[in-house]
């Protein structure tokens, strides 16, 4: 389901933005639409890191299948040998298990970020190991729907200003 600003939003930009309204124009069914639950996301996010999407579909599909449904109780119940041979490094093993501990144990409550700016939520996140900033970013966009989001440090976003606005020639973060 696309969140309830999205139509307004990108109206608004479309009429600031002559490259904005171009490219509206060119994708009038584009919207965010999110995911899967808070934990999911946050896993997926952790398993598709420095590897293409579909090698991270892959292995998520191996590891679901593995685990009978990614969820908190049964990631922290599997061995980490076992999770491994589903073609995840050491340091992925070790993500996925602080984040599902974090998750389990309680010390992680998604609940709560309804009510939360997107700094709290930031800093509530990154404590978990292998999520950063811009892994709170994405999850703000893409599941949390938030709408005022700019992840400067997302290379996707840099290369599509350097296309669209700036004939393609790098900038450096400092430009954003």
């Amino acid at each position: 389901m696309k969140p309830e600003w999205w139509d307004e939003a990108k109206g608004a930009l479309a009429r600031r933005d002559k490259v904005l309204r171009r490219l509206v124009k060119a994708y009038p069914d584009a919207s965010l639409r999110t995911r899967g639950d808070a934990f999911a996301t946050l896993a997926r996010s952790i398993v598709g890191q420095q590897i293409s999407v579909r090698a991270a579909q892959a292995v998520w599909d191996r590891l679901e299948a593995h685990v009978g449904g990614v969820a908190p109780a049964r990631l922290v119940a599997h061995d980490d040998e076992a999770l491994r041979s589903e073609g995840l490094s050491r340091m992925k093993v070790a993500y996925l298990k602080d984040l599902a501990a974090r998750f389990h144990d309680g010390s992680i409550r998604p609940r709560r970020w309804a009510r939360m700016d997107d700094e709290a939520v930031i800093a509530d996140l990154v404590q978990v190991k292998g999520i950063g900033r811009w892994s709170v970013e994405m999850f703000l966009i893409f599941h949390l729907m938030r709408p005022d989001v700019l992840p400067v440090g997302d290379l996707g976003l840099r290369r599509a200003i350097e296309k669209n606005y700036n004939n393609g020639n790098a900038l450096s973060i400092d430009y954003i």
